[in-house]
């Protein structure tokens, strides 16, 4: 399965050859730059991405024909992240935002806190004698961390429990491809090569939680970095000892400041709580209709 053809983002073009294989036909594009796209329309759109904050590379899609603009924004933020581009925000007549969290309860703590109270738990397991387990997805999220990390010790000048984290084999070579992209990062070493001792930080897929993998370190305590933990009861349902609130996702403000910044007339929300979207925007007189699609988010 897959496409016969890609468009993305120039950074986005190691990620894809790493996870789709080196031989997908895939052309990169600078945020703004118009895409290439045959076609034989005599009205023919003109197609450019746009940042939208979410991870390294991705892309929003601005498609804009003699019936006005259309905006796709795909998975976004708007928060702050020094692990990708800034979010753009982008005019638009009509536009299809994701609804992952389209919650009024999800509003998101400070980055600062959230990275502060992690830095606080792995000082206080370092000092317990045990591991400190850090899940966290392995594109994306794994490297945001990295980077909050880094920016936190720069910050404050204090060194942090060990001099390096470790991290699980799903997320090596992504790390490296975004250090490879100028990211800077806090230093990493494989967990496979690395001496276990406690009082380290590990970073690891949510499907590590609770594996034979978990046993080679020394009185583990786990976290897990997700939006989801905003919810109190999904972090006992899902047996962790910690949760911390980081999303690669818009909150419910920063989904209200897309929409009313957009200035689109029409909104069409997308895979996650389109209901609630939908009716609060109705209730407010704007026309919004929810678009069904296939997929499904990581989240």
């Amino acid at each position: 399965m897959g496409h016969g053809r890609y468009f993305a983002h120039h950074d986005s073009l190691p990620i894809l050859r790493h996870r789709l294989g080196d031989d997908i036909d895939v052309h990169g594009f600078d945020y703004g730059e118009p895409l290439s796209v045959d076609h034989a329309l005599n009205d023919a759109p003109v197609v450019t991405l746009h940042s939208a904050g979410h991870v390294l590379g991705s892309a929003q899609v601005r498609i804009q024909n003699t019936e006005g603009v259309t905006v796709i924004t795909g998975d976004f933020k708007i928060e702050a992240d020094p692990s990708c581009a800034a979010f753009e925000l982008v005019p638009c007549d009509q536009l299809i935002t994701e609804a992952t969290f389209a919650m009024p309860i999800y509003r998101w703590p400070p980055i600062e806190s959230v990275v502060a109270d992690i830095v606080a738990w792995w000082r206080h397991c370092a000092e317990r004698g045990k591991t400190a387990v850090l899940c966290a997805y392995a594109f994306g999220k794994a490297q945001r961390i990295l980077a909050e990390l880094l920016r936190y010790a720069e910050a404050s000048g204090e060194p942090l429990p060990a001099p390096v984290v470790l991290q699980h084999g799903a997320m090596e070579v992504l790390t490296e491809l975004y250090r490879a992209a100028g990211i800077a990062m806090y230093p990493t070493l494989a967990a496979k090569d690395a001496e276990v001792v406690a009082g380290q930080l590990v970073l690891a897929p949510p499907s590590a939680s609770g594996s034979t993998w978990m046993k080679r370190f020394r009185k583990p305590e786990v976290g897990f970095c997700s939006g989801w933990m905003q919810v109190r009861g999904n972090r006992r349902r899902r047996g962790y000892d910690r949760g911390f609130i980081i999303s690669d996702h818009a909150d419910w403000p920063q989904l209200m400041q897309l929409i009313d910044g957009s200035g689109a007339s029409a909104v069409f929300p997308t895979h996650g709580n389109t209901d609630i979207l939908v009716r609060y925007l109705r209730e407010r007189g704007r026309a919004c209709e929810p678009l069904a699609t296939a997929f499904s988010d990581e989240e």
